[in-house]
């Protein structure tokens, strides 16, 4: 049996026939040129009814993912509107090129743009580019890709890219899998996937070459496996697989709204990771304790000027008050790396990950920093808001912030706002260095949090965008281990509570493992909650 390995990107296994879906086949040179003013107008309406399709598709996802997820179809809305966009396409149709063609060109060209860049939300956005193009080439020309609503029961879908729009067509009750040539843990195609419930693949280099319409193939959506044509029992073995994991998810029901407590009787919680607001529904819709991560970056990006103190304080009190008292762990801005805010200048580096981001970014432009702070300080008069500091790698960096929250705390005193005193700061384990120094940190810091997928990257010298290396990407490794386990046993040792906000706070086979060693608190995606509550539960 050959076996093809990708990205494991949805958990759940399944065996089924394989379908392999193509792009539609578009001349965009078949239509000729009529007017300015017609061309103008089969765009017009080709937008038109791509905002229809598309906001069927929105309420299709709203009850079936949720509207956090579905906010990514509404995303492709406001580009398809975006005034600097239309009026280069405008400007195309005026200077002589088809609808078609000028579609294509200005679509194309902000592909282009959007994948030149090194970073993973630019990637993201090129893929949105392209599903947008595709969507209206499809309208204008009549020609449309073949339809993946009613495939038949048993299938599994291969492509070269599953775009939004595609994943949100599929039929959950007939299609068992996904698998792509491109995509990555943090793609659209891949948070869709698992907002359904879908096992998904990525990365699969040539999977529409090397996987034959029809054959016969199994999926381990947690592994990121695929075997060509399994034998009598593997299949059977898969089937059974698959039966398990949804009697499982079945089975998750009975704990919301119970307690966090290993069999010994130690009580732990399960915290949830958000993005933005809007994602406090999932938190509390799945049982979330509270939020051990709130991304404050995403706020950040997609504008083209910083939010204003009054716009984060805005999100940051609704999340407080939302919870209704319970903790609320805000990451102060984390950019850089692979998250690029394009109006704050942040200079290119050879080495973006090794550079100039995070708390140092923070630390070196004051006022950007210091508005922030005060806004945190504001909602954490509506809730038990904590600072939490990204890529502390030395206790001056927590010293500096702490001074820079004294400087607000005075400000805001002499303006006469509301604002609480004395906020719990902490800061995230994620680099060697904070790991070495735990002893040191913990003196400085209210709480820890291990960031556990910056931290791998960071031990293992390995880059989880580099498929060459991925198998060297793994929480499970020897190095990682002993660096998770040193940092809570400093944690225990200070006696301040320690968290994990990483993917391997909900991984089944770590958490009796980091049970035993004393972690605290488990941060985790909002889907994953009941799962991980339920697995810490059946620990001694």
């Amino acid at each position: 049996m050959k076996v093809l390995k990708g990205i494991g990107v949805s958990s759940g296994y399944a065996v089924g026939r394989a379908k392999i879906i193509k792009d539609a086949e578009i001349d965009i040179n078949s239509c000729a040129y009529t007017t300015a003013q017609e061309e103008l107008a089969k765009f017009q309406d080709a937008v038109s009814a791509y905002t229809k399709e598309t906001r069927k598709l929105i309420e299709s996802l709203n009850e079936s993912a949720g509207k956090e997820n579905a906010d990514i179809l509404n995303g492709h809305l406001v580009m398809v509107n975006d005034p600097f966009m239309l009026s280069q396409i405008n400007e195309n149709i005026n200077s002589g090129k088809t609808a078609q063609q000028a579609v294509d060109a200005v679509c194309c060209g902000f592909y282009d743009m959007f994948a030149a860049v090194d970073d993973d939300m630019m990637k993201q956005r090129a893929s949105d580019i392209l599903d947008i193009r595709n969507s209206l080439m499809e309208i204008l020309s009549g020609v449309r890709s073949e339809s993946i609503e009613d495939m038949p029961r048993g299938t599994i879908l291969i492509a070269k890219d599953f775009t939004p729009s595609m994943t949100s067509r599929i039929n959950r009750d007939n299609v068992f899998a996904i698998i792509a040539e491109v995509g990555s843990v943090t793609s659209h195609s891949a948070i869709l996937a698992r907002a359904i419930d879908m096992p998904a693949v990525l990365s699969v280099k040539a999977a529409t070459e090397n996987i034959q319409d029809g054959a016969l193939i199994a999926v381990d959506g947690s592994k990121g496996e695929i075997i060509f044509e399994p034998d009598e029992a593997t299949a059977e073995k898969y089937e059974k697989l698959r039966e398990s994991y949804f009697a499982e998810k079945a089975s998750l029901s009975e704990y919301f709204g119970k307690e966090t407590v290993t069999k010994s009787g130690v009580k732990k919680a399960v915290y949830a990771n958000i993005g933005k607001p809007e994602d406090i529904d999932s938190v509390i819709h799945n049982g979330g304790e509270g939020v051990g991560l709130f991304r404050t970056e995403f706020l950040f990006m997609d504008r083209d000027s910083m939010p204003t103190e009054n716009e984060q304080f805005e999100a940051y009190s609704t999340v407080a008050k939302s919870m209704a008292g319970k903790e609320v762990i805000i990451r102060t801005l984390d950019i850089g790396g692979d998250k690029a805010v394009p109006y704050l200048d942040i200079p290119k580096e050879d080495n973006p990950f090794l550079g100039y981001r995070a708390i140092r970014y923070c630390l070196d432009n004051k006022e950007l920093f210091k508005t922030q702070l005060k806004a945190l300080l504001r909602a954490a008069y509506f809730g038990d808001i904590k600072i939490m500091l990204p890529l502390i790698t030395d206790t001056s960096e927590i010293k500096a912030a702490k001074s820079l929250i004294s400087e607000c705390e005075k400000e805001l005193e002499a303006r006469g706002a509301q604002f609480k005193k004395n906020v719990p700061v902490g800061v995230m384990i994620e680099t060697p260095a904070a790991v070495l120094i735990a002893d040191d940190l913990a003196k400085e810091s209210a709480f820890f949090s291990i960031g556990t997928n910056d931290l791998t990257g960071y031990v293992m010298a390995v880059d989880r965008g580099n498929g060459k290396v991925l198998n060297l990407y793994s929480v499970q490794k020897k190095a990682v281990l002993r660096a998770i386990e040193m940092t809570i046993k400093s944690a225990r040792k200070a006696g301040i509570p320690v968290g994990m906000c990483g993917e391997a706070a909900a991984d089944a086979e770590l958490i009796p493992l980091l049970v035993k060693w004393g972690l605290d608190e488990f941060s985790v995606t909002p889907n994953a909650v009941l799962a991980t509550r339920k697995a810490i539960c059946e620990c001694e």
